[in-house]
């Protein structure tokens, strides 16, 4: 392809709302251009690069046996009304309507879709397993799309949704999609973590996310120095650090009775600590929350017995519109929000508006604590357990309580883990300290069991004719963010560097003057290259060799040709490689064979992992 013939508007300034290498340089690069905010389009270069990354999940796919299709981007309403997530989504779910004025949705995922075609299809469980995956558009209303194609509104996905007559097949196919989604970002040049993952609105019963270490990531990783544990803080754990509760209990014995104090003016943790000259360790902090779309049963509940259930269509569970309740955990650590919502069976959950808390707890904010409150559900976080001398909020304003004992001087509803692991924390595996990072999703693996299955009633007939319901996995991989993190990871100040798998062209020749011998000359050696299988960018503009140079630079194409007079009167061309610093000069002669050959060998990993060398 020559240059001048296709379409590659390259910027020498970086865009003003362009922050991460990736979305400066696919800009600079002429690979995209945006439409508007979140929504971007890709220019011929780019899509170059998108089409390869799709290849190789493509590729991985078919060889673990999953079967593509392609669904509608568009899709009924009504099919996200019976999973429930009509509702729960939230903002994030464009809805619109037609001219009839039936509810649709833009799909920004495609369980719902998938699970619909598989219920009219699926009788019998000889059909099972059935995997199958789909590449296309989604489209999700975030509230701040940002970092170019790394989170944009409108975006690619590869989601794969498999079906299964058991748990051991469920989890071998599961384990399946791992291998696959591992062997996908090596052949990418990726260097992933994966870790154990929040289900989060997707439902099921575990999941594993694949992360790139980023600065700018949206995540928080907690990683274990001395074991292979790995995990997002949404979902990590640590190892205890309580006094287990039969020797609270047996201290608690010997404990003051409760006392109520006063202490004016204080409402933080600080302020109190500094106060009554103790650690926060000693505190019991209690919070008020609100929950939207609960499905736990809270018929039971303190402070419940009004709430009304929101009905749900057919099949799908129902759930309370919202409900409030108590969460404590010690002084010095924090609620984990997505815990609790995990644990509550919630949408979401916040804490509660001041006026909320004033009218549960009788206090303004700052003195609420589970000692004789029975106005709402208490949780507690397992850290509470071992607490026998504890400081908390006394329900009145300006007033604590010390010497609260739990077990002697408070319940609670139930004990859960809902508190934040940190940097520093100990890993539950192995005892080792845990360190954080920063890190972006590329991939997530689900396993969703019957949450889909049984909301939207899918069945067939098992070996004994019995009408059973198939268990789920889902799988998805963001391509575009995939192709960002490429090139987060690889780059200099001068621009893009493609591992082969990915680069839009394999070699770019330049020749210093495109005219006489020296065109002569890149134009056999664009058709030898071509003829070996290399993709060839034949930079013919007439423009300075510095230009052209930085050019190549910027685009990362991984071989670089250089021909020109005085090198072609030797018969030799320079040839670099974009990851090296320092160039040499070859024979023309075997120039095609050479880089023929590099190529090949960059390009060697075969789907499933087969390495042909």
């Amino acid at each position: 392809m020559k240059f001048s013939q296709t379409f590659i508007p390259t910027l020498r300034e970086v865009p003003g709302d362009a922050v991460i290498a990736s979305h400066q340089l696919m800009f600079r690069a002429g690979m995209i251009r945006k439409l508007s905010n979140g929504l971007f389009a890709y220019l011929p270069l780019g899509l170059r690069s998108f089409r390869k990354v799709e290849r190789i999940v493509r590729e991985e796919m078919n060889a673990i046996g999953s079967l593509e299709i392609k669904s509608t981007v568009i899709v009924p309403g009504e099919l996200w009304k019976e999973s429930g997530r009509w509702d729960s989504m939230g903002e994030s779910l464009l809805r619109l309507k037609n001219r009839l004025g039936s509810d649709f949705v833009v799909s920004p995922t495609a369980e719902e879709a998938v699970t619909s075609i598989v219920r009219d299809e699926l009788s019998s469980y000889r059909q099972l397993p059935l995997s199958l995956y789909q590449i296309n558009t989604k489209y999700r209303d975030e509230i701040r799309p940002r970092y170019g194609v790394m989170r944009g509104r409108e975006f690619t996905m590869k989601d794969a949704y498999s079906f299964h007559a058991s748990e051991e097949n469920l989890d071998k196919h599961y384990q399946a999609q791992g291998r696959a989604y591992r062997r996908i970002f090596e052949r990418c040049g990726l260097t992933v973590i994966p870790v154990r993952a929040d289900s989060g609105a997707m439902g099921g019963s575990g999941s594993e996310e694949f992360m790139v270490e980023s600065e700018i990531g949206d995540n928080t990783l907690l990683l274990c120095k001395n074991c292979g544990y790995s995990a997002n803080v949404e979902k990590a754990e640590c190892k205890p650090d309580f006094t287990p509760l039969s020797q609270v209990q047996t201290a608690a014995s010997h404990i003051l009775p409760v006392e109520k104090i006063d202490t004016p003016e204080i409402k933080t943790i600080e302020e109190l600590c500094a106060f009554l000259k103790t650690d926060a360790k000693n505190l019991i902090k209690t919070l008020i929350y609100k929950a939207i779309n609960v499905e736990l049963d809270l018929s039971s509940a303190p402070g419940c017995k009004t709430l009304i259930k929101r009905k749900a269509a057919p099949g799908a569970p129902a759930c309370y519109g919202e409900a409030f309740f108590a969460v404590a955990i010690r002084g010095d650590l924090d609620v984990n929000e997505v815990k609790l919502a995990a644990v509550l069976k919630a949408a979401e959950v916040n804490l509660a508006a001041d006026t909320d808390v004033d009218r549960i707890t009788g206090a303004p904010v700052g003195f609420a604590g589970p000692v004789g409150l029975d106005t709402v559900p208490v949780i507690i976080d397992q850290t509470i357990t071992g607490m026998n001398d504890a400081v908390t909020g006394a329900l009145e304003k300006d007033k604590h309580y010390r010497h609260v004992s739990y077990g002697r001087d408070f319940s609670a509803w139930f004990t859960a883990d809902i508190r934040t692991v940190k940097a520093g924390d100990r890993c539950q595996a192995c005892g080792g300290e845990l360190y954080e990072k920063k890190g972006n999703e590329l991939g997530h693996i689900f396993k969703l069991g019957k949450k889909y299955t049984q909301s939207m009633g899918v069945s067939y007939l098992d070996e004994n004719g019995k009408s059973q319901m198939p268990l789920m996995g889902c799988y998805g991989i963001g391509l575009d963010r995939t192709l960002a993190s490429i090139i987060e990871e690889h780059h200099d100040e001068q621009g893009i560097i493609w591992p082969m798998s990915t680069a839009p062209y394999h070699a770019i020749i330049i020749p210093i003057k495109y005219q006489g011998q020296v065109q002569e000359a890149c134009d056999k050696l664009v058709s030898e290259l071509e003829q070996a299988g290399v993709e060839v960018l034949l930079d013919d503009r007439n423009e300075r060799a510095g230009i052209k140079f930085n050019d190549a630079d910027l685009l990362g194409i991984p071989w670089r040709i250089v021909a020109g007079d005085k090198n072609l009167a030797a018969g030799m061309v320079e040839v670099k490689q974009r990851s090296e610093k320092e160039a040499r000069l070859i024979p023309l002669t075997r120039t095609a064979a050479e880089i023929a050959g590099a190529v090949s060998d960059a390009l060697q990993l075969q789907p499933n992992g087969k390495d042909q060398r």
